[in-house]
């Protein structure tokens, strides 16, 4: 798209909408709005008391099971066990209090612990969640009032090993999961009925642990999926194969993929290592580079200003660089765990201990401010099991969970309200003053063809789809400019 003057070739084709605009403290499914796993706050506390941030609440109410946490206009949905239940959950983000609780599936029973493993997602006036035996359930957000469920064993799945620990995509008017087999690897459902819009015949690998991610590329909206032996991308309109790249997964294959400017990352554990592929125009494959300097479990990767974290069975916390794959440091100042990312730095969360580290997020080194100690913890947890849901920072709140006990601390900076608030929201009345604001901060952007250019442009659509009512904002030229600098590789 050409045009040094981006607003009114934009305006063009993206009409904007009369809505509110989006929260950015709005957390709405697994690693965020964005696949990132990279919250939009500001304005948070760089040191902690010894003893932690300060506790909002604590609830025993959540149920057993590894389920993370959407939060969405000051509610928290998540899934716990109870009894032989497998129940969806809503919670007063603010409060703690049970809002309510509707049953999904029979009782996943397993060594490492019982219960579901996926995260919710939240699509406007609904959530959309997926049990341990793999049980789909669109419901009410406001009263969890059951919609429609669909299971994956009517689509040929089977229950992988550990369970199905997938959070389903939410994508226009799909509902995107993987049931694995010989009917299809993937399967998109209709959002408000649960029938079958398609599912991808000619791909049968079984399911595994990962979760899909939706992007745009190559002029089309596509699905990329992860399993044992291969990850690819998938036309959101019929499922129709894109493109495909070899994987050689051992045992278990679980982190989400990763996707920036045209190129996928993959990482998985057990001595497997990582990947990066370029994904070209036509959507034609070709390598980048795969070494093993991050052999990650399942705590999850992060990519940040051109820069990947998270924890190598390997070499410990480890960052390592987009465009090479070189590790820039490693660290075992804490044992292995999930990492989130918020204002500039990585929060860890030790599956062993339970203890929460804060460390910049920074090529420089391993630099920590604070760390303290989960509690309360649980006493239902298996032997086998750890601490293993992870963190999100929302709203300016750290969330975190052990089993039934799920807490709430309070992480802002009360120093610097005004500031985060100016960052999230700026003050502009009309898009053009926005759009002159982000070219003045951000001159590649009114080059064409450039990478800042090039990756605005193809955020525009991407969020045209995902957040339509962000451009009733007059900011919206700046927020998103804000938000590609922040992940465009330098």
């Amino acid at each position: 798209m050409k045009t040094t003057r981006l607003l009114p070739s934009l305006l063009a084709v993206f009409p904007l909408l009369a809505a509110c605009p989006a929260k950015a403290a709005d957390w709405p499914r697994w690693r965020g709005a964005d696949f990132d796993d990279i919250s939009k706050e500001t304005g948070l506390l760089k040191t902690w008391p010894a003893s932690g941030p300060t506790k909002v609440w604590t609830s025993d109410k959540a149920g057993l099971g590894y389920s993370g946490y959407s939060i969405v206009a000051g509610t928290l949905y998540t899934m716990g066990l109870k009894e032989d239940t497998e129940l969806l959950l809503a919670f007063n983000a603010a409060t703690g209090e049970l809002k309510w609780s509707t049953p999904v599936g029979p009782i996943l029973t397993n060594k490492w612990g019982d219960g579901p493993r996926g995260t919710p997602s939240v699509d406007g006036d609904r959530v959309y969640a997926m049990s341990g035996q793999g049980v789909v359930i669109c419901a009410s957000a406001a009263d969890g009032k059951m919609v429609w469920t669909a299971a994956m064993k009517d689509f040929g799945g089977k229950v992988p090993g550990w369970g199905y620990t997938e959070s389903v995509l939410v994508d226009g008017d799909k509902v995107v999961c993987t049931p694995g087999g010989s009917q299809g690897t993937l399967l998109a459902l209709d959002k408000k009925t649960g029938a079958k819009a398609w599912q991808t015949a000619d791909w049968t690998d079984g399911a595994q642990y990962s979760s899909v991610i939706a992007v745009n590329h190559s002029g089309s909206r596509q699905y990329i999926a992860l399993t044992m032996q291969h990850f690819g991308g998938f036309d959101a309109k019929d499922g129709r194969k894109l493109w495909m790249s070899d994987w050689t997964g051992r045992t278990a294959v679980i982190p989400t993929p990763i996707f920036s400017n045209g190129d996928v990352y993959v990482a998985s554990g057990y001595g497997v290592g990582c990947k990066l592929v370029h994904i070209g125009a036509q959507n034609k494959v070709e390598d980048g580079w795969t070494n093993t300097n991050m052999v990650n479990h399942h705590g999850g990767v992060i990519l940040h200003k051109g820069f990947l974290y998270g924890y190598s069975d390997k070499g410990g916390w480890t960052c390592q660089d987009w465009k090479s794959g070189e590790v820039k440091w490693a660290d075992k100042s804490l044992g292995k765990g999930a990492v989130h990312c918020a204002d500039g730095m990585l929060y860890l969360l030790e599956e062993s201990s339970g203890t929460v580290a804060l460390i910049e997020a920074s090529p420089a080194g391993w630099k920590e401010h604070s760390r303290f100690k989960l509690d309360p913890q649980t006493s239902q947890r298996k032997p086998d099991g750890k601490v293993w849901t992870h963190p999100v920072v929302a709203d300016g709140r750290l969330y975190l969970r052990d089993q039934e006990m799920l807490t709430c601390f309070d992480v802002r900076d009360p120093k610097a309200p005004a500031a985060a608030q100016n960052a999230v929201q700026p003050k502009f009345t009309d898009p053009k003053q926005a759009e002159a604001a982000a070219i003045k901060q951000y001159p590649a952007l009114a080059t064409p063809g450039s990478p800042f250019n090039q990756a605005f442009v193809a955020k525009v659509q991407e969020l045209r789809q995902k957040q339509p009512a962000l451009f009733g904002n007059p900011n919206w030229p700046l927020l998103i400019a804000n938000d590609v600098a922040q992940h465009l590789p330098r």
